[in-house]
């Protein structure tokens, strides 16, 4: 599907070079394929040595002879970069945003001329094709437009496709949340090494639960709760650990941080 088709990569800053990195090491794409933008011209050249593409900081260029235009630019810069690419920009091309916050129509209105418009929210788990990645519709976009962003984010982890009003939630939970898992396995590591851990085998161990965790109610398909009650016998050590886990407050803080999140996501664009 994307076999000969070029990308434009607006924006090759840590989620562009993300992507970029993670089509070629998937082999969805090969260098030639890929043009990329970078604001200064020494980072772009850096960009382009590593990675055997073209960089440039034209993004009029870049963009013209792209079938796919990924923008891959922060939010309050979005309205910049695609008043600088819509002189080239036309229906049989597709762009893709990965920017938070940014709708379709806020695309579709400063591109103009009825150009198909993808939105995606990636997490930066995509660098090891694990990600998780929300796309969405504008309303020149098509089956088959979506197809191809599907196609592109398929090769770096999972894909789901929504309605648009919840593209807020996935960036506080998906985009977002891969920094609380973090915090999570960080604080799981802590309490190892203070039960004795070498700090190595207590990260090690902390990473695996977490992943095994994930993976148990990925491929179950059991909801938590339940997968966490098998674990759970009378009297034992979980019961005790949970117990402290309800006193702290885990449960409340994460749905919390959660929603702190989200609610910053649909304030981005305006600053």
């Amino acid at each position: 599907m994307l076999a000969r088709k070029k990308i434009a990569v607006i924006g090759a800053g840590k989620l562009g070079e993300t992507l970029i990195k993670a089509l070629l090491e998937a082999k969805v794409v090969q260098p030639e394929q890929i043009s990329a933008t970078t604001r200064h011209p020494e980072t772009g050249k850096r960009k382009g040595e590593a990675y055997g593409i073209s960089v440039s900081t034209d993004n009029a260029a870049a963009a013209k002879s792209a079938d796919i235009i990924i923008v891959s630019v922060k939010p309050q810069v979005m309205g910049e970069a695609l008043a600088s690419i819509k002189k080239v920009v036309g229906k049989n091309q597709i762009v893709i945003s990965t920017a938070a916050s940014v709708s379709t129509s806020f695309i579709e209105r400063a591109l103009g001329s009825g150009v198909p418009v993808i939105r995606t929210m990636p997490n930066t788990a995509c660098l090891v094709r694990a990600g998780m990645t929300g796309i969405c519709a504008g309303k020149h976009a098509r089956r088959e437009h979506l197809a191809l962003a599907e196609g592109i984010f398929a090769a770096l982890g999972r894909v789901l496709v929504l309605d648009e009003k919840y593209m807020d939630a996935v960036t506080g939970l998906s985009a977002s949340g891969i920094a609380f898992m973090y915090v999570t396995l960080e604080s799981m590591a802590e309490g190892g090494v203070a039960a004795g851990l070498p700090r190595e085998i207590a990260t090690e161990m902390a990473a695996q639960a977490m992943l095994g965790a994930a993976r148990m109610v990925q491929e179950t398909r059991e909801h938590p709760a339940k997968l966490k009650d098998v674990v759970t016998t009378p009297a034992g050590t979980t019961i005790d650990g949970l117990l402290e886990l309800e006193s702290g407050g885990l449960r409340v803080t994460l749905i919390k941080t959660v929603l702190r999140a989200t609610k910053r996501a649909a304030e981005l664009l305006h600053g």
